[in-house]
């Protein structure tokens, strides 16, 4: 039961972010990663990606306000980076607005085809949610936003497979 749920609890933070991600007439404002946005002080969050496997493909990482009203909306992200893999764990620096309350959400697309693959493709969200099968449908941004003030924060994210 526990192995069964595991891969339930994968497809659906998969089926989640596939959702959020909108087409690409849709583009809020995709921009490039760029380190030295954090090294320089923000304001920005340092976003450490772990658990990546395979180590190829593409990271699509998506800035949200932390508000329900747009929480992986289509179209209602803010920022969005995508990023070659190149190993295990990978690490962006995303520029934000300014202080506020805002949420992550990223996805893994391993082939780099642009669709989401239940099977093969990962997701996952800031603060890490729990998800379960028995609670259909999206976490809520409550469980996935962090504050952001002055500065650079850093924040933690492990990605999800089936």
């Amino acid at each position: 039961m526990k192995r069964f749920l595991g891969k339930a609890t994968a497809a659906l933070v998969l089926a989640v972010v596939a959702i959020a991600a909108p087409a690409a007439a849709q583009f809020r404002n995709k921009i490039a990663d760029e380190p030295a946005n954090c090294r320089a002080g923000g304001p920005a969050v340092n976003v450490r990606i772990s658990g990546i496997t395979p180590a190829k493909g593409i990271l699509r990482v998506q800035l949200y306000r932390g508000t329900e009203a747009d929480w992986l909306k289509t179209g209602r992200w803010l920022n969005r980076i995508e990023v070659p893999v190149h190993g295990t764990s990978e690490t962006v620096c995303m520029p934000v607005p300014g202080k506020g309350t805002y949420a992550i959400a990223v996805r893994h697309d391993v082939n780099g085809n642009g669709k989401t693959d239940l099977r093969a493709d990962g997701g996952g969200m800031s603060n890490n949610p729990s998800i379960s099968i028995l609670n259909l449908g999206k976490p809520s941004y409550k469980q996935t936003a962090f504050a952001v003030a002055d500065g650079v924060k850093s924040i933690s994210i492990q990605m999800r497979y089936f």
